[in-house]
């Protein structure tokens, strides 16, 4: 590892959806094998980003993976949940890091050095990384969900609150998968009708 630092990305996917847990990514890179084209997950296209995972997967020293359910969402609030998240995949992670940067403003209390940088995920290869491992891995599990729930169209919006997804509320009412603490889900709770 030529006394490399080992410096640990940090980011979350799925803070804004109605729908589904959030995910979040621990990324390690190896600065013996750098991995082009590495950016904001949501500037790449769905395309790119699935093969830069696998790229990230193969060449990274170290990367994990984690989540928080919509139940612990619901309990804690979407802030805290990231962050839970966040401190799962860096605990999961097989090597440990000497520094943890982490994509915003927050950075989760994991007794590692910290910091967090707004627009990391642009910036930092490493949050980069995890930015790409985390959207990869929710976008997989919204997949999943849209066989449970296809009424919903989750393959198509992830579950973010397009119309498409709000009309879908308003007619199939809330599933399980659906985050209650949020707004419009709990107007479809009380099926107030704007």
């Amino acid at each position: 590892m030529n006394n490399q630092l080992l410096i640990c990305g940090v980011d979350e996917a799925g803070r804004g959806p109605l729908a589904g847990p959030v995910y979040a990514a621990a990324v390690i890179l190896n600065n013996c094998r750098p991995i082009e084209g590495l950016d904001d997950s949501k500037k790449l296209s769905e395309k790119r980003r699935n093969y830069l995972a696998l790229e990230i997967k193969q060449y990274a020293l170290a990367w994990a993976i984690a989540e928080a359910s919509v139940k612990e969402i619901d309990s804690i609030n979407i802030l805290r949940a990231s962050l839970l998240a966040m401190r799962r995949a860096i605990k999961m992670l097989q090597i440990r890091p000497h520094e943890v940067l982490v994509d915003g403003l927050y950075c989760p209390n994991t007794g590692l050095p910290s910091r967090a940088i707004v627009r990391g995920d642009s910036s930092v290869a490493s949050i980069s990384a995890a930015s790409i491992l985390a959207k990869t891995a929710r976008d997989a599990a919204m997949l999943l969900l849209h066989d449970t729930y296809p009424q919903y169209g989750f393959a198509a919006h992830k579950g973010y609150a397009t119309e498409v997804h709000l009309v879908a509320l308003r007619m199939h009412g809330v599933s399980a998968e659906h985050r209650r603490s949020f707004r419009p889900v709990r107007e479809a709770l009380e099926q107030k009708k704007r």
